[in-house]
């Protein structure tokens, strides 16, 4: 009962600092307008660190697995590796940035982040590049979480859709730039796989230094973050069943989206694409994702229904994917739009719903999404790997897999329970 009690407490302590914070933002421009710079710089680190490298990895791996003489388990490893340290490091760098803030966790994690990416181009072998990938691996969860959570911080719960949104398009554009460019203009340009990585990676570590000069956030908000230990924010989240729930949701659809993004370009070549189609068709998949992202974000937060539209954008991925298993010529396109059309706006749905799990709030923010990214980084690691090795059976047996995995993660969502923190900051915006 005392536990229940301060959670209680805790809430209501998050919805009435929610709720001034949103005030403050109204009254004052600088913060007002200064939150729009924190957004756009967290939209571009993380697609010059995250998402223009990850999918370049994705398109190069034909080029890649010819030089290192790697076999399509191997390749299905190196793709999925990346996740594996995330199970264990999402929740410690969403803690981390709880404690120290994100703006610190940022500006090493870009830099060191960028210059790991770079490392990639001079492995030589598969278990150099495995050891590379795993070390960058942990460095990712610290930029991709503290991002949300400083972007979370700046923003009243009323635009958090639409912030989540913008990361979500960025992150979109970002994979889709990746995919188009890397394997067929950059690599010829560059002279291989090797310099490309190692170009995405100098770019990458560059933007440590506008993280450095950030402004620091308002006092109300720093000084919340800073007077809570990391083992006490830990121990509340691991008592939300939601957090648990949604963490399973996003193992189940993130590791069939993270299997079908892996597997795609070399099923498509196998199947006789040609590589530029081929590469197209994934293009086309970022493409649909990042055009419809902020509509659905916006729509979510207009309808106040995010788990409802999270269910149907599960169900699209699950089908998409369930449909690649057997398509051939337009069908395969089809496919591809359908599970593409979702893509991010699942994400950015999603990452907003998170933090309106009660008892969540921009305070535990980083802890909670990073618990749910460690959950999820499980079926990241795992999805790619044993998909390929079903290969063998068929050559659209993974996709079958993959769209087993989505309905598993439907199943987790139709179990959450929505929180009430939207809608209480606002009750109590209008209440102070």
């Amino acid at each position: 009962m005392i536990q229940k009690i301060h959670s209680i407490h805790l809430a209501l302590v998050f919805r009435i600092d929610s709720a001034k914070v949103a005030k403050k933002e109204v009254m004052t421009d600088q913060p007002n307008n200064y939150k729009w710079y924190i957004l756009t710089l967290s939209i571009l680190t993380n697609m010059f660190v995250v998402a223009i490298p990850a999918m370049g990895m994705s398109v190069l791996a034909k080029e890649i697995a010819q030089d290192l003489h790697l076999s399509l388990v191997q390749v299905g490893i190196v793709w999925g590796i990346g996740s594996l340290p995330a199970i264990f490091i999402s929740l410690i760098s969403g803690a981390v940035g709880d404690k120290v803030g994100p703006k610190r966790v940022l500006i090493v994690s870009s830099l060191l982040g960028g210059l790991l990416g770079a490392t990639r181009g001079l492995t030589n072998d598969f278990f150099s590049l495995i050891a590379i990938v795993i070390l960058l691996g942990a460095l990712i969860p610290f930029v991709a979480i503290n991002n949300i959570k400083i972007v979370g911080q700046w923003f009243p719960p009323h635009q958090l859709g639409l912030a989540n949104g913008l990361i979500s398009m960025g992150m979109a554009l970002g994979f889709l730039l990746g995919s188009l460019l890397s394997a067929t203009t950059l690599s010829p340009l560059l002279g291989g796989w090797r310099n490309v990585m190692i170009a995405y990676g100098v770019i990458g570590a560059l933007f440590s230094i506008p993280w450095f000069f950030v402004r620091t956030l308002p006092s109300h908000h720093h000084a919340v973050g800073q007077n809570m230990s990391m083992r006490a924010a830990v121990s509340h989240v691991l008592q939300l069943k939601n957090v648990w729930l949604l963490g399973f949701t996003l193992f189940g659809v993130g590791g069939c989206i993270q299997g079908v993004l892996g597997y795609l370009p070399t099923y498509l070549r196998d199947i006789g694409w040609e590589a530029v189609r081929a590469d197209g068709a994934l293009s086309a998949f970022h493409t649909i994702s990042m055009i419809f992202v902020l509509p659905v974000a916006i729509w979510s937060d207009k309808l106040s229904a995010r788990k409802y539209l999270l269910l149907l954008a599960a169900l699209m991925v699950a089908l998409g994917a369930g449909l690649l298993s057997f398509a051939s010529g337009v069908w395969i396109w089809a496919a591809v739009l359908m599970a593409g059309f979702v893509r991010d706006a699942f994400m950015a749905i999603y990452l907003t719903m998170v933090i309106e799990v009660d008892g969540v709030g921009p305070i535990y923010a980083g802890t909670a999404t990073g618990f749910t990214m460690a959950i999820s980084g499980l079926g990241n690691f795992v999805a790619p790997p044993l998909g390929n090795s079903l290969a063998v059976l068929w050559p659209g047996a993974p996709f079958a897999l993959w769209a087993g995995l989505a309905v598993l993660g439907m199943v987790c969502l139709s179990l959450v329970k929505e929180g009430s923190a939207k809608v209480g900051s606002l009750v109590f915006e209008n209440a102070l």
